[in-house]
């Protein structure tokens, strides 16, 4: 699908919804800011990246040509002190986190990114970067390292909306050596038994922000669409993005969107490591089929926070099983003529351009979940009073459901395992019929029952046995 509408998002940098216009054509280069790998991700951070998810599969659907960048943290105090901790080379424990992550992110279905940039591959960006922002008296060194100077950036504090002396400085690393108390840091020198690497500065670790700088600039020049991450980053993080990276190239804006993410809370606190309060994404998925995270995650405003609590997880499986259900049903109708279908595509038709509506008013999934719901009961309205539908009518329904999954990232089960799972089935399902002409009811019976342990619902209907697996 090429886009048919104003896609409006809303920009922190400006605090307000604007129409998208990529910089170049329809090319759209987009970077989030991605995991310290130090532990497993917990469902905090699949809030943020199912979102850019979302949006990077509605972006190729409306046409554009996307290039999605994410940053791995493998750089990192949390990661020495855990390393140190488990007796592992930092490099070892941020490549064990970072495989799991990969694997957290498949299976929640995150698909959609195009290259994982590692901090520790980037040294000589960082360097380059440094050594720019110290020639152009943006940054200074110490005894401590090398620390941007924010007095020589008048734009410092234009994200988070504040003026300098008013930005939540405590929250920037104490260091005596300072000129000013919101300096933070470009490189920090540490003791040679340490992790670290040898610098024109001395011994040590880059600091956070200059990293993904580092990583962004190399991959997308001095100025790029959009940056994404989790509305805590806002400040100090993003914002120190923005010092380095215009002060060192002299281009403005950095990026042109800024789309933050609200946070995932528990019981209203915010979910952290450092709190202890806490759900894994493996976790998670022990008990709950991905499809059914994704819908719990997407079913509010990105920008809004979400209150995690299991019996939400409950509700979002109950609406996900409708939606399967739905779904199978279309599939399974009889094939036939109807006077009532054109008028019921119809209905299909708008229920899919409200869908996409939804989406374009600032990715609003909320309410685009709230249009599939919609979709579903005039699905399941129409199959259980008319029954019928012609193959192509059933199609174009079928079309509809796989194109909005696709933009949800719901992933169904299809292609040859699921030929497999149904001739097996229908296998079972012949001799459970051949016992039951036999009138042998006690074991057909007992095959029923064992099928439904195994999550497969079996009933008996004048036209024959119907059957749907059970999420």
């Amino acid at each position: 699908m090429t886009a048919f509408a104003d896609l409006m998002v809303f920009n922190t940098l400006s605090r307000r919804l604007e129409s998208f216009e990529p910089l170049v054509g329809r090319r759209v280069f987009m970077f989030v800011c991605g995991p310290t790998v130090y532990d497993y991700s917990h469902l905090g951070h699949a809030r943020t990246y199912v979102f850019y998810d979302t949006l990077a599969r509605f972006l190729r659907k409306l046409g554009y040509s996307l290039f999605y960048l994410q940053n791995i943290t493998d750089v990192d105090d949390k990661i020495v002190n855990r390393a140190a901790e488990e007796g592992k080379h930092p490099i070892e424990l941020a490549r064990e986190f970072e495989r799991y992550y990969y694997e957290d992110m498949e299976a929640l279905n995150v698909t959609s990114v195009n290259l994982y940039a590692r901090a520790s591959d980037y040294l000589n960006e960082i360097f380059e970067q440094i050594e720019g922002l110290l020639n152009k008296g943006h940054a200074y060194v110490t005894e401590s390292g090398v620390y941007f100077d924010i007095t020589t950036f008048a734009d410092y504090g234009k994200l988070s909306g504040q003026r300098p002396e008013e930005l939540r400085v405590h929250r920037i690393e104490p260091d005596p050596t300072k000129r000013n108390l919101g300096d933070f840091a470009l490189w920090r020198n540490r003791p040679k038994e340490e992790f670290g690497w040898d610098s024109p500065w001395g011994y040590g670790r880059p600091g956070w922000h200059i990293e993904d700088t580092a990583i962004s600039i190399k991959h997308f020049g001095k100025q790029y669409d959009i940056h994404g991450g989790a509305i805590e980053l806002a400040f100090p993080h993003h914002e120190a993005e923005i010092a380095q990276a215009e002060s060192f190239t002299g281009a403005k804006p950095f990026v042109k969107y800024w789309i933050h993410t609200g946070l995932l809370t528990v019981e209203g606190e915010k979910m952290s490591k450092s709190l202890g309060n806490f759900v894994t994404i493996r976790e998670a998925l022990e008990r709950y089929d991905a499809n059914v995270l994704r819908l719990f995650l997407l079913s509010r405003h990105y920008r809004s926070p979400i209150d995690f609590r299991w019996e939400y997880l409950e509700q979002a499986k109950g609406s996900y099983e409708r939606i399967v259900n739905c779904f199978e049903n279309i599939r399974e109708l009889d094939e036939g003529e109807s006077s009532e279908e054109k008028d019921f595509l119809e209905r299909v038709r708008e229920r899919k351009l409200a869908f996409y509506s939804r989406m374009l008013n600032d990715l609003n999934t909320a309410e685009a979940i709230g249009e599939l719901h919609e979709l579903v009961r005039e699905v399941n309205s129409y199959s259980e009073r008319v029954c019928v539908i012609s193959e192509m009518g059933r199609g174009e329904v079928i079309a509809t459901f796989s194109e909005i999954f696709d933009v949800l990232g719901f992933r169904i089960e299809s292609g040859f395992e699921e030929t497999k799972l149904k001739a097996l089935i229908s296998l079972v399902l012949e001799i459970r019929e051949n016992l039951r002409k036999k009138k042998e009811y006690d074991l057909a019976d007992e095959i029923r029952a064992r099928m439904r342990e195994l999550g497969v619902e079996v009933q008996d209907t004048p036209k024959g046995a119907k059957w749907r697996i059970l999420r």
